[in-house]
């Protein structure tokens, strides 16, 4: 019994130490991350230092408050040179970071880059324009970490497709931006280069997963971005941060999976971030070009429609402001109601619109994606990290033995309806429990898509207006409320391209009315999102809008109509 006992003991204390020394290798490889990524900061404001004494005189908020249109008509005409606009980009881009957190990584081939195009006879419609990279997008040289620490070892070999096509248009990509760890949150957080601040008010969370990317630009560190979105990651920091951003259909731009765990039913989309829609349709305009269908010959040889995104015919516009599943706070909702009106005042043909069935897509086909084999493959890529507390409940849920989901899943179903306005993370739960099962919830995505579309068309719909997840969460809020991504989650799974403009601010009107929010019925999920907005007097509001599937001019010229009434008040 005594040398059982010592075995024991001593199993115990060698776990113990394995453990440790485990833990101990994990900091050290974030430590090591952490001085890279100071000592390329340092290097960055080096550069910039020397560019300052070689050439004092330049007229840095001159340059930095140009719109990209025009930034680009300088560039192209010789008026300005691409080293005056990265230097003064990179300056100002430490100065906002230093503020937020939002960089992950300075790119110090930019410098190379300038020279590069400098050298070219032909100028790309991006010629000189510095360009942030969210960090999963390959750049050669440089990590794309996913705020993972398994990915700190792994370098590019070469730059992504989208980076090569940005490079031949003669754009400089001059930064990396930080992300949640996995990707998996619109809390933009991770154990490695923790958290990212929202730029008009640190007390704000910049939304995710593009959170760096949002954050960058709204401080103005950055004039055009390039994040992904799989359930709102470039919508929902553009509306938190007050930014235009679209997300194609799936396919439209290059894609490559940056985590094995990512599904396909439900697509991860590339796509641009910046400060109006002129700027977004610039970028898709120069992305789109024959270089990109060369490089990658699954991208559909679509070049951008000028025709469209320029037309001013009349649109017939469905419109809804909620979708019946989480209720948005009033300024959201207020927000569509004027767009609407606005629109209607403008000659285009509003139609009433109902989004069907939104607590069956969450939660049988949004979240079954992901979660399908109980979330082991998601949970695979946390094997030896620290979770960061962003994802940490999704994680603690996703770890419950497989027999008690299975066990819950069977004895909820017939509750769900009723459960999902109490329980929402009842939808963490939902798994498939065989291939038959899988390859039926591969049909019932493409049903639903099938239905939704029927119902556009009978409509005779050109597009549609409707509410995105805002004004921005107070930080650490986002982590208790991820089932309130619907608004976006739905255009995800419908695979259909959808942009996010702002439309006007929260007032104090907003803020007095908030006080009265019961959501669908004042349970602690509606109490929860009441205390995330609340103090948002001043944070932008914004709209969404969204097209058929391969319709991104068609989605983009909406965006500019709305764009342009909003400004217009």
């Amino acid at each position: 019994t005594c040398a059982a006992l010592t075995l024991l003991s001593g199993s115990v204390a060698a776990l113990g130490v394995w453990k440790w020394l485990g833990k101990r290798t994990v900091q050290k490889k974030m430590e090591e991350a952490r001085r890279t990524r100071v000592e390329g900061l340092k290097k960055m404001a080096k550069a910039v230092q020397q560019f300052r004494e070689q050439v004092p005189d330049v007229q840095r908020d001159a340059i930095l408050s140009l719109p990209l249109l025009e930034l680009t008509g300088r560039l192209q005409e010789g008026s300005l040179s691409p080293r005056t606009v990265l230097y003064t980009y990179l300056e100002k881009a430490l100065e906002v970071t230093q503020q937020t957190n939002c960089l992950r990584h300075f790119i110090p081939e930019c410098e190379e880059q300038l020279q590069e195009i400098e050298w070219h006879k032909e100028k790309g419609l991006l010629y000189g324009i510095p360009v942030s990279i969210k960090d999963h997008i390959g750049h050669k040289g440089h990590l794309a970490t996913c705020g993972l620490v398994q990915c700190l070892g792994t370098v590019m070999e070469e730059d992504s497709v989208l980076v090569k096509v940005l490079k031949r248009q003669g754009a400089i990509p001059f930064a990396m931006t930080n992300v949640p760890q996995s990707l998996f949150s619109y809390e933009c957080s991770n154990p490695i280069f923790v958290q990212t601040l929202n730029p008009l008010n640190p007390q704000k969370s910049p939304g995710g997963s593009s959170g760096g990317e949002g954050a960058l630009i709204a401080g103005g560190g950055s004039i055009l971005g390039i994040g992904s979105d799989i359930g709102g990651s470039i919508r929902l920091p553009s509306s938190f941060c007050g930014l235009c951003g679209l997300k194609p259909t799936g396919n439209r731009l290059r894609w490559v999976l940056a985590l094995p765990c990512q599904p396909c039913p439900v697509p991860c989309a590339l796509g641009p971030m910046a400060r109006d829609v002129d700027s977004l349709a610039l970028c898709m305009r120069a992305l789109l070009c024959q270089e990109m269908f060369q490089l990658d010959p699954t991208v559909p040889p679509i070049p951008f429609n000028e025709q469209v995104y320029s037309s001013s015919t009349p649109l017939r516009v469905g419109y809804y402001d909620t979708d019946g599943y989480f209720p948005l706070p009033p300024c959201m909702r207020r927000a569509v109601k004027e767009t609407r009106c606005a629109l209607q005042a403008a000659g285009h043909q509003l139609v009433l619109f109902s989004p069907p069935r939104i607590p069956y897509v969450m939660t049988e086909l949004f979240f079954k994606t992901f979660f399908a084999d109980g979330g082991h493959a998601w949970l695979d890529v946390f094997t030896g990290d620290i979770v960061d507390p962003g994802v940490k409940p999704q994680v603690n849920t996703c770890k419950i033995p497989r027999l008690v989901k299975k066990l819950l899943a069977l004895l909820l179903k017939p509750l769900q309806f009723l459960l999902l306005l109490k329980l929402k993370d009842v939808a963490m739960i939902c798994i498939c429990r065989s291939v038959k099962e899988m390859w039926n919830h591969h049909h019932q995505i493409q049903e639903y898509r099938s239905q939704f579309i029927t119902q556009w068309k009978e409509l005779q719909l050109d597009v549609v207006l409707c509410p995105v997840l805002g004004p921005a969460f107070t930080t650490g809020y986002p982590r208790k409320l991820l089932t309130a991504i619907s608004s976006t989650m739905l255009y995800n799974v419908l695979d259909f391209p959808a942009g996010v403009v702002p439309v006007s601010t929260v007032t104090e009107a907003d803020e007095e009315e908030l006080k009265l929010y019961k959501g669908c019925c004042d349970d602690p999920w509606d109490r929860t999102m009441k205390q995330a907005v609340s103090g948002a007097v001043g944070m932008p509001v914004a709209v969404q809008c969204v097209a058929l599937p391969w319709q991104e001019e068609l989605c983009l010229r909406f965006m500019k109509e709305v764009e342009t009434l909003s400004r217009d008040k």
